[in-house]
């Protein structure tokens, strides 16, 4: 985690709170396209080898959540998403899982494993919930630093407004609640598919691309070859 090394050197802060100029633009692309998972279950096992029947029922089940939530208000996503993972994915370190100390993978790679660290909870919450319709300039992944653990963790963050303070979906909890009430949580860096942001510099302005972010642009890759509709 080089960037976050860096970013908490120079950037440990005080504020999650994003100044309305800073509205993301809104993503246009096929990410909420119909996913086929027939197909997707097809090309998985050619990629990965066959899934175990575990691994298969933690995706019918996936997919299930995907048909209630559709309709459901955004908050009741949120919470049965956050739950979802928290409960068909155990916590487990990168390197016990893939034997790289930081991999960060798929939600379909995590769910077929049964396994993943704090990356692959928020990735997986992210691109689910971006399925099921919520906007992309409401939800950022974001690097944090756990103190209470005294290590880098990862969440995923929502934003009802931009000038909200988010919510906090997070792999230690299934409750989620507004980053001010987080304070075993100091954030460093955030990004989705459309920016990189280091709070507090020059009032949380966008620093840069999150293409910078190159296991990020992996996920995309690696999503597009499961069958996922991915075009960008």
């Amino acid at each position: 985690m080089n960037i976050f090394s860096n970013c908490l050197r120079h950037r440990l802060l005080r504020l999650w709170k994003i100044p309305g100029t800073l509205l993301l633009l809104l993503s246009v692309h096929s990410l909420r396209a119909a996913w086929d998972f027939a197909s997707i279950l097809q090309k998985s096992d050619a990629l990965y080898g066959p899934a175990t029947p575990e691994a298969q029922q933690r995706i019918h089940a996936w997919q299930q959540l995907l048909l209630t939530l559709r309709s459901a208000d955004e908050q009741a996503q949120l919470r049965g998403v956050n739950q979802f993972f928290n409960d068909k994915i155990r916590y487990t370190e990168d390197i016990d899982v893939w034997h790289n100390v930081d991999y960060w993978a798929t939600p379909l790679e995590s769910l077929r494993k049964g396994e993943a660290d704090c990356e692959d909870y928020a990735i997986a919450k992210y691109f689910t919930l971006r399925q099921l319709g919520v906007s992309e300039d409401k939800l950022r992944i974001t690097y944090v630093k756990a103190l209470r653990l005294n290590r880098a963790h990862m969440v995923l963050t929502w934003y009802a407004t931009p000038e909200a303070i988010p919510l906090v979906l997070d792999s230690l909890t299934s409750t989620i609640s507004p980053a001010t009430q987080r304070m075993d949580l100091l954030p460093v860096y955030s990004f989705n598919n459309t920016g990189l942001w280091l709070p507090g510099n020059q009032n949380n302005k966008r620093v840069g691309d999150s293409k910078r972010l190159s296991r990020w642009q992996q996920v995309f890759t690696k999503m597009r070859e499961e069958g996922f509709p991915m075009d960008k």
